[in-house]
């Protein structure tokens, strides 16, 4: 375990315990020598965690302190650094611009080990990106979801049809080509997956499917997996 992962879990360690616990115990949990754990305790009080408590007799976490929002392990700052580049392929703008401001965010709030983290630039997502839809805002879509509020669509499928819908918008997926908007057609009485590039028109209506949207989630959920992942050609009918 690193170094900055391993202060992390010792804070963790002792915010959680109820009585002092020995740097033996530490640790014994996190797999390393009793003298690592002095060095680390030391550190620690060095960087003014309100650690009391010495050898032989065990360590506590004085009360009233508490880890900042945003701390990390290793691992996790990794997961993150490459989340957020996965998101710079999408096409959705307000998602990428919204990446690009929690990366300043979280590397001007985390200790400098994870900093060095976002800025090493070492963990890339490599691929096409895709273009934002012409027709369609996601920003919009992702707001109606949320709001459980109705769109209407002015649509094309595959084989040039042309039809008018209204939607209950359930879930975005981002392929690295497309973005496809699955929703409860009103036209199909059904679940209908929509390319966000076939979209010719798309608005929110004055009407809302409040209370309904988990539900018909739920639905597609159980759907997807009996039926693996849905194509980007399929519901358009």
């Amino acid at each position: 375990m690193r170094k900055a992962s391993r202060l992390f879990e010792i804070i963790q360690i002792l915010r959680l315990a109820r009585n002092p616990v020995t740097a033996a115990e530490i640790a014994e949990a996190l797999e390393v020598t009793p003298r690592s754990i002095y060095r680390d305790i030391a550190a620690l009080q060095a960087m003014r965690v309100p650690i009391e408590g010495e050898r032989g007799i065990g360590y506590i976490l004085r009360p009233g302190f508490d880890l900042p929002p945003l701390m990390f392990s290793i691992e996790e700052t990794e997961a993150i650094v490459l989340a957020l580049a996965l998101l710079a392929r999408t096409g959705d703008e307000e998602l990428k611009a919204a990446a690009r401001r929690v990366n300043q965010k979280i590397t001007g709030a985390v200790p400098e080990p994870l900093r060095r983290a976002f800025q090493s630039q070492a963990l890339h997502a490599w691929g096409s990106i895709a273009p934002p839809p012409p027709a369609i805002d996601l920003a919009m879509v992702r707001r109606a979801i949320r709001d459980e509020q109705k769109l209407a669509l002015d649509y094309r499928d595959e084989l040039g049809r042309a039809t008018e819908r209204t939607v209950r918008p359930l879930a975005l997926i981002y392929y690295s080509e497309h973005a496809m908007m699955v929703a409860w057609c009103e036209l199909r009485h059904d679940i209908r997956n929509f390319r966000a590039d076939r979209v010719e028109h798309c608005e929110p209506v004055d009407d809302f499917f409040h209370d309904e949207g988990n539900r018909l989630r739920q639905m597609w959920i159980a759907g997807w997996k009996v039926n693996a992942v849905p194509s980007l050609e399929t519901g358009d009918a």
